[in-house]
């Protein structure tokens, strides 16, 4: 999870790949009507999110209930989308790539094909509500290489299980 140009693809596909877990791309899953939206550079509303984060929630719940496990990249920025994606879905662990405001803008600014402008950043960051100590989650630099990230969050995955998360 976290704002676009953190990373959250490149990782995830990674993490799948060496977990050998189904990925699940969640900017997949966005309604034609949300990436005209975005593409035009307005911000998406919480009411504009639901229909996306029920898509993702229905596509972790499908994987938890054929028994497989799945690494998903979306940005979550809310506690309360984080909420609504736990829902039925077990528990679950929330990576939390953080990034400069310099270094997203950066990684923005170089991706080509992607419907994301890098003017909506500003109103991510705006709307970015980090993990608290009551989630199951952990924030990692962006900065670091992707490798380093994977490292991190196989580590994090082979502690002691992850606590339920809050509802």
């Amino acid at each position: 999870m976290g704002v676009c140009g953190s990373g959250k693809t490149t990782v995830g596909e990674r993490l799948a790949k060496r977990l050998g877990w189904t990925f699940v791309e969640g900017d997949r899953l966005h309604p034609e009507v949300n990436v005209a939206t975005m593409r035009a550079g307005r911000p998406l509303s919480d009411a504009d999110r639901r229909p996306w984060l029920d898509a993702i929630a229905a596509a972790i719940a499908a994987e938890h209930r054929h028994g497989r496990q799945a690494v998903v990249a979306c940005s979550a920025l809310k506690k309360s989308y984080r909420e609504r994606l736990t829902a039925g879905a077990g528990p679950l662990l929330f990576v939390h790539l953080d990034g400069t405001p310099t270094l997203l803008a950066e990684r923005m600014a170089a991706r080509r094909g992607h419907y994301m402008p890098p003017s909506l950043l500003a109103s991510q960051l705006a709307t970015l509500e980090p993990p608290g100590n009551d989630e199951n989650a952990i924030t990692l630099d962006a900065g670091l290489a992707p490798k380093t990230l994977v490292e991190h969050i196989c580590a994090a995955l082979s502690s002691p299980a992850p606590k339920e998360p809050a509802r």
